[in-house]
């Protein structure tokens, strides 16, 4: 079974797509790879502030995002944890926020993680560090690469404030099984390595031809 989509949540899926189609040509591809059920792992590129939001604008189930322990204060932290957003350090994930990313996977929910760890200042990927591979050898779950074109144009770190117009797109590539991601616990760099192979898939996949970025 898949985890069911809170009211609060999905109003604000919807609110973000409507403002992502309104000021940008915002359009998405392979969302028929992505499972409707049991857990599952977006692996995206970072670039951009607008990043989580765009991942899943169109993807009709909840997903629980990463947002920096120092936003959970005040009525934006009463917001976030209405989102189920969890919260985490910004150097590393600490303890609390690790067991909050398992226990969403075993309830069979959604995360997002960047393989990155941080946002690109060029806009272009970077290597991966070890913590996404982690979490999938750890959780066994679904992994769908995602890759993000545009938002950096639009709100890169070089952006004080985002530029409208312009195209903005979310490619989902094929579910990766955990036998293609994990190379076993034999290997020196087992988490480091599955990351790789996460970010392989990442690179891998393309924006329609229609879509400029």
């Amino acid at each position: 079974m898949t985890k069911n989509m809170s009211t609060l949540y999905n109003c604000t899926r919807v609110i973000a797509d409507w403002g992502y189609s309104t000021f940008y040509d915002f359009t998405v591809s392979g969302l028929s790879n992505i499972p409707m059920q049991g857990s599952v792992i977006f692996a995206a590129n970072h670039i951009s502030f607008y990043d989580p939001p765009a991942i899943g604008a169109k993807v009709p189930r909840q997903i629980n995002y990463f947002a920096r322990d120092t936003l959970f204060k005040g009525a934006l932290g009463k917001f976030l944890h209405a989102l189920e957003a969890i919260p985490v350090a910004r150097e590393n994930a600490d303890v609390a926020s690790l067991k909050a990313i398992f226990r969403s996977l075993k309830n069979n929910g959604a995360i997002a993680i960047y393989p990155e760890g941080t946002r690109s200042v060029t806009g272009k990927l970077m290597d991966p560090k070890p913590g996404a591979g982690m979490i999938a050898c750890k959780s066994r779950a679904i992994v769908i690469p995602t890759r993000i074109f545009g938002t950096y144009e639009v709100f890169g770190r070089h952006r004080k404030i985002p530029r409208l117009g312009g195209p903005i797109h979310i490619t989902y590539g094929r579910p990766m099984a955990i036998s293609e991601i994990d190379p076993g616990k034999g290997h020196p760099d087992r988490y480091l390595e599955a990351s790789k192979r996460i970010m392989t898939q990442i690179a891998a996949l393309e924006a329609p031809s229609q879509t400029v970025v």
